[in-house]
């Protein structure tokens, strides 16, 4: 993952609603393996992390400028270093105007993964701990907690360049701590929302269940291209990529790879070629549970409508095919 240009800096912000103080750094971060195991530590926890939003950038103006900023740096006309003290500044601003953020530091990052540039923006903080010296003694220690991972945003620089229709260039974390606090860093970044990521995750699920019953498959082949299905989709989101349709058309059916893809453009469910996977839908996907009062039941999910059917205005499960050990017991109770 070589790393093209790497900044950080600090806002000072106490959240007594005293004044933000800005340490800016002058120059880059030079190259090192301590960097590239932050940023290797940081995509890690930004991939895995639920919420996570998909968007593109709002038209510039000076409600959102950082677009034209980067578009400067990207043709040359400002140094990185540039581009990110006059970003820094704009956080600052909204982060005083909104008085929702005790700070930290912010880190500024392009580099390329693959084929693919991408420039990171994270807002990060500290946390204390214990460290044990080479003399063997014990001594406080601070570290960049990546795991307590809150505001951050991830722009695909190369798709943004060459997909003007894109949609989803842009991914941010929506955030635990209040929707007022993602929203001040997502108008930071410029950003709107343009793909619906739990939304198309259960699209796609719904024609990936359409699929199965159309083709009448036997139970063994449901329950593979199910798991060929939820576990490309998991790796996507592990790496931070969107699901190609295409390519998850060839992983369910080798020997009809445009079965599944000619399936979802023929019955027009409105989904882009490549949508980005929603780990919790995708969870909820594997199998449908529940538990009370004694009584537990877990189902994979491609079963609903074959083996088990569900009555909604009753509440009520009809479940055909007993597993032999279950009826054997039943039928000694009774």
């Amino acid at each position: 993952m070589p790393i093209r240009h790497c900044i950080v800096h600090l806002i000072d912000k106490k959240p007594d609603g005293t004044p933000a103080v800005l340490h800016a750094r002058d120059s880059e971060l030079a190259a090192s393996q301590a960097i590239e195991n932050m940023l290797a530590d940081l995509n890690e926890s930004y991939n895995a992390k639920q919420g996570k939003a998909w968007g593109f950038f709002h038209a510039e103006s000076g409600a959102h400028p950082f677009s034209g900023w980067l578009k400067e740096y990207l043709d040359g006309g400002k140094d990185f270093t540039a581009l990110s003290r006059i970003a820094v500044e704009h956080l600052q601003k909204l982060m005083e105007e909104s008085n929702l953020s005790a700070g930290g530091h912010v880190l500024f990052a392009h580099y390329q993964q693959g084929m693919t540039d991408y420039l990171v923006i994270a807002l990060l903080h500290h946390s204390e701990g214990v460290a044990v010296t080479s003399e063997l003694d014990v001594t406080p220690s601070r570290h960049l907690d990546l795991g307590q991972l809150h505001l951050a945003a991830r722009i695909n620089i190369s798709e943004w360049q060459n997909n003007k229709q894109s949609k989803q260039y842009i991914s941010f974390i929506k955030g635990k701590n209040g929707k007022k606090v993602s929203e001040y860093f997502r108008d930071f970044i410029g950003c709107q929302e343009g793909v619906d990521g739990p939304g198309e995750t259960r699209t796609l699920l719904k024609a990936f269940s359409d699929f199965v019953e159309s083709e009448d498959l036997p139970e063994e082949s449901a329950r593979e291209k199910t798991k060929t299905l939820v576990d490309y989709a998991s790796s996507q989101a592990k790496i931070g990529e969107p699901m190609g349709l295409a390519e998850l058309s060839e992983l369910i059916d080798e020997e009809r790879p445009k079965a599944f893809y000619d399936h979802i453009r023929n019955k027009d469910y409105g989904l882009s070629p490549e949508i980005p996977a929603d780990k919790r839908t995708l969870n909820q996907f594997r199998r449908f549970t529940g538990r009370a009062e004694g009584l537990s039941i877990s189902f994979e999910a491609h079963l609903l409508g074959s083996k088990i059917e569900f009555d909604e205005e009753a509440g009520t499960l009809v479940i055909k095919g007993l597993p032999t050990q279950l009826l054997d017991q039943l039928k000694r109770s009774k």
